[in-house]
């Protein structure tokens, strides 16, 4: 009977233990999933900032290229005129 009671206690023992570090590990966890999800915006948010600029340089070439084209096409009519 004793052996038995020891085995609860014991066993009861192991199970409070692994619940208690279960829960500390949990939170360490958190802390690192939570930070590293927040480092991970930070590269995000220099992705877009970096498509956003290419985006706008794109479009000011576009443009730039529209410009010269008119240019090249006034520059032709007055060598013809």
């Amino acid at each position: 009977m004793e052996t038995i009671i020891a085995a609860g206690i014991s066993a009861g023992v192991t199970l409070l233990v692994c619940v208690i570090n279960n829960r500390y590990q949990s939170k360490e966890l958190i802390s690192l999933i939570t930070y590293r999800i927040g480092e991970l915006e930070k590269k995000v948010d220099k992705h877009n900032s970096v498509v956003e600029r290419t985006f706008r340089l794109e479009e000011s070439t576009a443009l730039q290229e529209e410009k010269i084209k008119v240019i090249n096409h006034r520059i032709e009519d007055l060598e013809r005129g």
